[in-house]
Order: structure tokens, then C-alpha cells, then sequence
């Protein structure tokens, strides 16, 4: 009997970087495109997974994961990226580091027009604020630039972000 393969995806490769590099604390938006890696944080039993009200939440609370001497990541919808816009200064001004992960909406097939101004400037905001970003559109780069990414983070104390192209989590289709 041939053993069974086990069909890797995206978000079980970010749980994968999560593990390797030993982030502790999970903080979220919920957010659809997250689903299966939230659910996989969530059962493992040596992390801290948090549901945010809204994401600058989840910038505050890794603040607080790495100064207690843990690693932290924050999983987030593009269209959530403004709210962290004023607390992104901790971690600029403080030198510490914010691994976000996010989902992006506004784009690639959007059936939603209010997901289009902020998705559609997701990369710019942040770079604008002096955040590392990383842009993924194929799934099997996901992985690698994640470890990346967060690598940045934690060795510069950095604010890295990689954004999650719609391409690659889908989209709903209305017109059928």
C-alpha cells in the first residue's frame, strides 16, 4: 500500500514558517482568505491565538508579544491596513518587530466596489509608512517569502508585510 500524500496549501505552509521560527502569538481580524490557518494556530496547543476587534488591536498586542520575549504574527484583510496606520509608529519608532500577513481584496475579479480604494492601495500605504512589503501571486512562493519576511523582521526589528494577491485566495463570482 502506497502511502498518502499530504496536500500542502498556503496556509499550511505560513503554520510551517509560524513553527520554524517559533512565533508564539497569533493575532487576527477574522478574515475568510485566513480561515485555515487561523484554524491551525488555534489547535496548536503551544500558541496564543487572538480575535481582534480591529487590527491596530493586533499591532499593540505584538508589541506587547515581543516585549515579553515572544515572536508574534498578524493576520489581516487588505482592507484592514488602514486602521493600523497610526500604531504602526510603535514598531517603527521602537524598532520592533510586525510580521503581517494579509489577504488582499479590491482586485482580481472584486465583486465588492468598497474593498476597491484600499486594496488597490495596500503596497503603497505601507511602503509610504516605511513597511517592508513583499507581494505574493504565485502560492508556491508563499512559504519561502513569508520565512523571508519574517526573518527581516525579527533580525532589523522591522514592520514586514506580505501581501497575499486575491489571484491566489480566489474570489466570489456574483454574475452566475
Amino acid at each position: 500500500m502506497a502511502a498518502e500524500q499530504k496536500l500542502v496549501t498556503w496556509p499550511d505552509e505560513i503554520y510551517d514558517v509560524f513553527k520554524r521560527l517559533d512565533i508564539r502569538q497569533v493575532a487576527y481580524v477574522p478574515d475568510a482568505g485566513h480561515t485555515r490557518l487561523i484554524k491551525s494556530c488555534e489547535a496548536d496547543k503551544e500558541m496564543q491565538v487572538i480575535s481582534c476587534t480591529s487590527e491596530q488591536e493586533g499591532v499593540a498586542m505584538l508589541a506587547g508579544t515581543w516585549l515579553g520575549g515572544e515572536r508574534g504574527a498578524l493576520l489581516m484583510q487588505s482592507s484592514g491596513v488602514g486602521n493600523t496606520i497610526n500604531l504602526l509608529s510603535i514598531s517603527l519608532e521602537c524598532r520592533m518587530p510586525l510580521v503581517m500577513v494579509v489577504t488582499m481584496r479590491g482586485e482580481w475579479g472584486e465583486f465588492n466596489p468598497w474593498q476597491l480604494p484600499m486594496g488597490q492601495k495596500t503596497g503603497a500605504v505601507l511602503e509610504e509608512m516605511e513597511v517592508i512589503v513583499y507581494r505574493v501571486e504565485k502560492a508556491e512562493e508563499i512559504g519561502p517569502t513569508t520565512y523571508a519576511a519574517a526573518l527581516m523582521a525579527f533580525n532589523t526589528g522591522r514592520p514586514v508585510a506580505v501581501l497575499i494577491a486575491q489571484c491566489v485566495i480566489g474570489f466570489k463570482d456574483w454574475s452566475k
